[in-house]
């Protein structure tokens, strides 16, 4: 089995993966922060890593696969000041902030479960693991990379990068951050805390609008957003993993500032491979509220949206966003939408077909060799759109064996069989949804080739080009091969 290749956001180049320990490998992702249902674009990064789960598992890896759940800290416009998003949301709805965490994360629960993505190994919460965010602030200040300010703590940016590159994974400047930081620093409230507007906090003190709060060395307070990620991924994966994902809405400033809180942490960087999945925008516009823009997962599947012509299934999504490359932008459109939804079926009627088809005593194609097809496309840095594509010329293949055309013996239609669950099932993790409708259809299907073989054996040629004619009018083909009659929907 050849190795997988992936894109390596901080060195900016295609390496070969190798673990840290092998078979083993550590995978954290940053998840939501709970304080609103699952839209469109939050569906991007669990289809993408779940594919590079799968496939990982499919080459003989163990995987620990991580995945947060922001419950805390994460303040609104992601800076170091203001109210908490679930605070603020909470206040809005008069419930209890954690209320409001568990409602938006059933339900971004529920969008991964219509979506048929693989449960995390272990799904911690900021709030849960507040000793092991202290614990990690008090190394850094002991360190010399953090300092205490009237009861907060931030981050030494400045110390921090004179023998450290602060902005090599986004590709930051620090000379022009310094020069941005100076000109909007006259703007913002409570700067005059940090040593430099560029420092970040890794602990708050609490003002009276804020109700999650939990008693530290400095303060009664909340942790900062980015040092909830680096606590949680280095309890589970270690002082150095394997990779971290997530969207590239979070190179900087929060994955930027997980590696140098980490790095002065341990002395050590936290992870070897770092992968980002580019955003999804709609008609070419970025997703934004003053556009009016924004359809939620429950929207999208009910067609309850201005910009929807029409409902889509959780497939028909999760399609649509394989057929891009996960490093390209993915632009929604209805046009876009349904051109996923015609090939899905096609790609999931292939199956059925080739559950019907009967072995001979030849073959006219190599199963082997296309499983190192498929391989090599997701080998290459995951590249699910040529998987895609050689994915359909295999359905060619299907129908043009049940037709008759192309013969396979009984060795490759097994080896047949076996690829195609793999990699549409296995590893795509798409599935069929009509299963039980999908039953019904081929019983009713089955009745009318009967009958229509029956009108051929008595001679009844009107009556059994009508069923023809009726069915190839609500765009059912029938073919008739060597063995026997099968069907596909256009």
């Amino acid at each position: 089995m050849s190795d997988l290749k992936i894109y390596d956001t901080y060195k900016r180049e295609i390496r070969v993966f190798k673990p840290i320990r092998h078979p083993f490998v550590g995978i954290y992702i940053c998840g939501p922060t709970v304080y609103g249902h699952p839209h469109l674009g939050h569906a991007r990064g669990p289809i993408v890593f779940d594919v590079l789960h799968r496939y990982l598992v499919y080459k003989g890896y163990k995987v620990r696969f991580v995945r947060n759940i922001t419950d805390v800290g994460h303040l609104v416009n992601d800076a170091d000041e203001g109210e908490d998003k679930i605070a603020k949301k909470a206040r809005v709805e008069q419930l209890e902030p954690m209320e409001i965490a568990q409602f938006y994360t059933d339900s971004y629960h529920q969008m991964l479960q219509a979506l048929n993505v693989r449960p995390a190994s272990i799904e911690p919460r900021a709030s849960g693991h507040i000793i092991e965010q202290i614990d990690m602030i008090k190394t850094i200040i002991d360190k010399g990379f953090a300092y205490e300010s009237n009861g907060s703590v931030y981050f030494d940016v400045m110390k921090y990068s004179k023998d450290h590159d602060y902005g090599k994974l986004s590709g930051r400047i620090l000379e022009d951050l310094i020069a941005g930081a100076g000109n909007e620093a006259r703007e913002l409230e409570g700067q005059d805390e940090k040593h430099h507007p560029n420092d970040f906090a890794l602990w708050k003190k609490a003002g009276p609008e804020h109700i999650m709060r939990w008693p530290s060395p400095w303060s009664t307070g909340f942790p900062g957003w980015h040092i909830e990620c680096s606590a949680m991924s280095r309890k589970y994966l270690g002082d150095t993993f394997d990779i971290h994902g997530g969207g590239m809405d979070l190179l900087f400033p929060h994955h930027e500032s997980e590696i140098a809180q980490s790095h002065a942490c341990t002395g050590h960087q936290p992870v070897n491979y770092w992968i980002h999945h580019n955003m999804i925008t709609v008609n070419g516009q970025k997703m934004a509220k003053s556009l009016n823009n924004g359809i939620s997962i429950d929207e999208f599947f009910s067609g309850n949206h201005h910009l929807l012509e029409k409902a889509y299934t959780p497939m028909t999504l999760k399609f649509f966003i394989l057929q891009a490359h996960y490093r390209g932008t993915l632009d929604f459109s209805n046009t876009a939408l349904q051109a996923s939804e015609k090939g899905l079926n096609r790609l999931l009627q292939a199956g059925e077909t080739l559950n019907r088809i009967n072995p001979g005593n030849s073959s006219d194609l190599n199963a082997d060799t296309l499983k190192v097809e498929l391989e090599a496309a997701l080998d290459d840095d995951l590249n699910t759109p040529i998987l895609i594509a050689g994915l359909f010329d295999l359905v060619t293949k299907i129908n043009t064996i049940a037709a008759g055309q192309m013969s396979i013996d009984s060795e490759n239609l097994i080896k047949l069989k076996a690829l195609y669950q793999t990699f549409v099932y296995d590893i795509l993790g798409l599935k069929n949804e009509t299963e039980s409708s999908s039953d019904k259809v081929k019983g009713v299907m089955d009745i009318l080739i009967e009958l229509r073989q029956v009108a051929k054996q008595e001679k009844n040629y009107p009556l059994s080009d009508t069923i023809r004619m009726k069915l190839s009018e609500i765009g059912i083909e029938l073919k008739d091969g060597k063995d026997g009659t099968t069907y596909t929907f256009n």
